[in-house]
């Protein structure tokens, strides 16, 4: 009778709950936003790169509030929200405008599992957009601005026995700002997309020991058949001594001790090299020991690939997969969802877009001026897909031109706009370092926000020597960087050419095909060029591909076609934005993209 009742007051429970909530508006949603269970949001770990067994998720249903911007902190609040979803996305339960004027406060009671005693705890933040000010128990504990990568905070001493109190303020100045925002703007139109407010990343809890392991990097040298790792931990002592276990699944390839804070290069025998083909990871297991004892352990994965250019024997410079030419073709990918905004509704939808990717017989995606959770990038090392990360453009555009690369006009920013660029910048790069998947930094697209670019490709090639730079995504090319991309609509184009640098069109296509009853708006919908149904789409698609076939050759050796999805307005995807609808024939779109991938090793 005791367990019927137990079980009767979890089902009111969870009753209850799912009544306070309900994807807001009437936009078109995904098929896996009817699959959300509020009492358990994205419930994978989220940093798989850098895993440990305990841990505790605090997504669900908090209480909000939008207050003006300078307003104390509420006594009442507007109602519940579902975290992680942003404000403004249907998912969230909300679906408000915030703006510029407006701060979002957010508070939740969570407890503290009894056998984390005598550990540090951790609060964890994925990435909340912008400013965030944390308070525990009425005490502000921290800070954090950056829109797009994870911070955490120790909260060990300001526990208290009992229920916990979690309050979090957020303020985003969204386009009125001058931090890195990607497509959002207070007034979304055509290419520009709706804001994205306040966390939209899991919020997770993690127990660790005063010693403990807070950052993991990993350096493939495919040449010398090694691995370099950096680790670095917190609260160690001299003599604190890090181990590290490399496994090819339950074989162990080798163990390795050294002391903190020494850099670590392990031989890898007959290397496995990792590709878009054959996407193997080694398996790692790294312990912190005091004399011997572990006082943490984490596991991870690395691997072995490298990514270069080099001269072809016809004197074009060629990039290169593990020391070979290699063609990278793919998608552009903007990571947009009509139900959870920057959001996935969950990981089998994050993985979605991937999976879908390969099948289309791509091995490369362009993430578009955004970043995504640890997760995404984790599915492409798993999958095998390369990936060319952009950085979030912010602050203003400025005169772009993309028919000379000897000269463009650069955005004089403000001495805070630089600052908030350079600190946002190197945070992403710090973040996404160790993920093999990702072999290009892209730091500026089509002169949005542009400033000092040799200077900052500079930067980037000096602060990550083993990935490639391509500092202007096309335009205002200013001849630095390892890469020349272009951008032509909506047919392929060699409209110039660099013999020092490698070539790429990063942007062409863009093909667009309006579906009833898969639109986010009703009219003013746009591609770059229409068309009626899937064959005649999938007919220029084709027609496109065998331009660039003839491109390869002539000197490109990478190309990104727009675009994955449907986002909003922009009806130019493979897909329809709520992924019900391949718009393209994947068996023809597949045999030319492999036709197009093969035709430089011909």
């Amino acid at each position: 009778m005791k367990k019927i009742r137990v079980l009767a007051i979890l089902a009111f429970v969870t009753t209850t709950l799912t009544a306070q909530w309900k994807p807001a508006g009437d936009k078109i949603k995904t098929k896996w936003a009817s699959q959300i269970d509020v009492n358990n949001v994205l419930p994978e770990y989220p940093r798989p790169i850098m895993e440990r067994d305990a841990w505790q998720n605090l997504n669900g249903l908090w209480e909000y509030s939008i207050e003006k911007k300078g307003a104390a902190a509420p006594k009442s609040f507007d109602g519940k929200i579902l975290v992680p979803f942003p404000v403004e996305s249907s998912l969230s339960g909300v679906m408000k405008e915030v703006g510029a004027d407006q701060e979002v406060w957010y508070k939740r009671n969570f407890s503290v599992p009894s056998n984390w005693n005598n550990k540090a705890v951790l609060l964890h933040f994925g990435a909340v957009d912008w400013e965030t000010e944390v308070w525990l128990n009425g005490v502000k504990i921290g800070s954090h601005t950056g829109g797009f990568t994870p911070f955490s905070f120790d909260i060990s001493p300001f526990l208290k026995s009992g229920k916990q109190e979690l309050t979090v303020k957020v303020w985003d100045p969204t386009s009125d700002g001058p931090q890195p925002r990607g497509k959002q703007v207070k007034n979304p139109d055509g290419i520009w997309y709706t804001p994205v407010t306040g966390i939209w990343q899991t919020v997770w809890l993690e127990p660790v020991s005063k010693k403990h392991i807070e950052d993991v990097r990993t350096t493939p040298d495919i040449d010398q058949g090694t691995i370099s790792f950096e680790v670095a931990a917190a609260g160690t002592t001299y003599g604190d001594v890090v181990e590290i276990t490399i496994l090819d699944g339950s074989n162990t390839v080798s163990t390795t001790k050294a002391a903190v804070g020494e850099p670590i290069v392990i031989a890898v025998p007959d290397a496995k090299l990792w590709s878009p083909e054959s996407p193997f990871l080694y398996d790692t297991k790294i312990a912190l020991l005091d004399n011997g004892k572990a006082q943490d352990e984490v596991q991870g994965y690395f691997a072995m690939r490298k990514i270069s250019k080099k001269r072809d024997d016809k004197g074009i410079m060629r990039m290169q997969l593990n020391n070979k030419d290699y063609f990278q073709f793919g998608p552009l990918d903007q990571g947009w969802w009509p139900d959870g905004l920057y959001t996935a509704p969950t990981d089998e939808a994050l993985k979605y877009d991937i999976v879908k990717t390969k099948e289309y017989g791509y091995n490369m995606i362009r993430k578009h001026v955004k970043v995504e959770p640890a997760r995404w990038y984790t599915h492409c090392d798993r999958l095998g897909i390369l990936v060319w990360q952009d950085m979030p453009n912010g602050d203003n555009s400025h005169d772009w031109q993309n028919r000379d690369y000897h000269k463009g006009n650069e955005f004089e920013r403000s001495a805070k706009s630089e600052a908030i660029y350079r600190k946002e910048w190197k945070e992403i790069m710090d973040y996404l370092y160790s993920y093999p998947s990702i072999v290009i930094w892209v730091p500026f697209n089509e002169s949005w926000g542009q400033f000092k670019t040799v200077e900052i490709t500079d930067w980037t090639n000096e602060y990550d020597p083993s990935r490639l730079v391509n500092s202007a995504s096309g335009g205002n090319f200013f001849q630095t960087g390892d890469i020349l991309d272009l951008h032509h609509y909506p047919a392929p184009n060699m409209y110039l050419y660099d013999a020092n640098r490698v070539n790429v069109i990063g942007e062409y296509g863009g093909i667009g095909l309006p579906l009833e009853g898969h639109l986010w708006k009703t009219g003013n919908n746009w591609g770059y060029v229409k068309f009626n149904n899937s064959k005649e789409v999938t007919d220029e698609y084709v027609d496109y591909a065998e331009k660039l076939k003839e491109l390869v050759s002539a000197g490109f050796s990478g190309a990104i076609y727009t675009q994955t999805t449907d986002v909003e307005g922009e009806i130019n995807g493979l897909m329809t934005y709520d992924r019900e609808v391949d718009k393209l024939d994947i068996k023809r779109t597949n045999q030319i993209n492999t036709e197009v991938i093969n035709a430089l090793n011909e």
